[in-house]
């Protein structure tokens, strides 16, 4: 072990005079910008009171195996919309511990720039896209559907529904916000996973598709529904949650870091402002944290002031 990480997870004790360290919080950086800089800004919240932190680079699938076998301790954006079923479910069986709920509330759902609707007249209303899948076709027999590497249950919506489209996944959210930023300089019609908050909406004008409301039995039953034969004939949930999660081994590593994140709740503004500062305002990430704490200073106290971390 070199010298700079001894300091970082280690300390003198003043009854032996030995080398006492703390085993760090491991916060998972996953494949979107809010979560990276609020990871990072979370992880500066717990250095500030003497808690040694590692990062571990992670992707959506992976976090679950993770934060229940004692390789990540903390995942700071857990959304409803795509994430809700592994969650419960791990929560359900004592894998993982709920880490607290933020303010904002969430969407996450099929999204078109707004001049969209002059070629598909009747959008936002999904039924819209059963005459007009070839204005998103590009040359294809059916139209295309931009989405994520996270899990979504699109193509199961796409048959319940009846709809003509095929689903291209991209590799992150960074070539998700790289397609809408050329499709829109070139006015061409889209239609992409976008989520709120998110810098987007702040930036372009556009809406989500509104398809059935969401229902749990949508999920469950076939029945449930406008197609009787299939699951999925809803969209995702509107007013969503977005938790934080953690590992239950995490309040035996330090009850100051469980004091913290459980105070680290956070509005809409916040997480999307996470998001503008590297997406839009084109900052790297360390810069987006340090700017990010800077206009937050005002919750600082409230975030890192806490009994246990004395």
């Amino acid at each position: 072990m070199n010298n700079l990480k001894i300091t970082a997870l280690c300390a003198i004790s003043g009854l032996t005079s030995s080398l006492v360290c703390a085993e760090p919080v491991k916060m998972l950086s996953l494949d979107w910008t809010s979560q990276q800089v609020l990871t990072k800004v979370l992880g500066k919240l717990l250095e500030q009171n003497n808690v040694p932190v590692e990062y571990v680079y992670t992707d959506a699938r992976s976090q679950w195996y993770k934060l229940a076998n004692d390789q990540g301790d903390v995942q700071v954006e857990v959304w409803e919309g795509s994430m809700a079923s592994k969650y419960q479910q791990l929560i359900d069986a004592g894998n993982i511990v709920e880490g607290g709920t933020h303010v904002a509330t969430t969407r996450e759902d099929w999204w078109y720039p707004d001049y969209a609707e002059e070629v598909c007249p009747g959008l936002p209303d999904w039924k819209a896209l059963k005459n007009c899948h070839q204005v998103f076709a590009e040359g294809r027999k059916k139209g295309i559907y931009y989405t994520g590497p996270w899990e979504k249950p699109d193509a199961a919506r796409i048959r319940a529904l009846d709809l003509q489209f095929d689903v291209a996944k991209l590799k992150d959210g960074a070539e998700i916000n790289q397609k809408i930023e050329k499709y829109i300089a070139a006015k061409k019609p889209l239609l992409i996973f976008n989520w709120s908050p998110n810098w987007v909406e702040a930036k372009y004008k556009g809406k989500f598709v509104e398809f059935p409301a969401h229902d749990d039995d949508c999920e469950k039953k076939a029945s449930w529904g406008v197609n009787p034969k299939f699951k999925w004939d809803c969209g995702n949930p509107t007013g969503g949650w977005l938790k934080i999660a953690i590992s239950k081994s995490l309040s035996e590593k330090s009850q100051c870091a469980v004091d913290t994140i459980n105070s680290f709740s956070l509005d809409n503004g916040q997480i999307a402002m996470a998001a503008m500062l590297v997406d839009n305002q084109k900052m790297s990430v360390e810069d987006a944290v340090n700017k990010w704490l800077e206009e937050n200073k005002a919750s600082m106290d409230k975030w890192t002031s806490h009994a246990s971390c004395g």
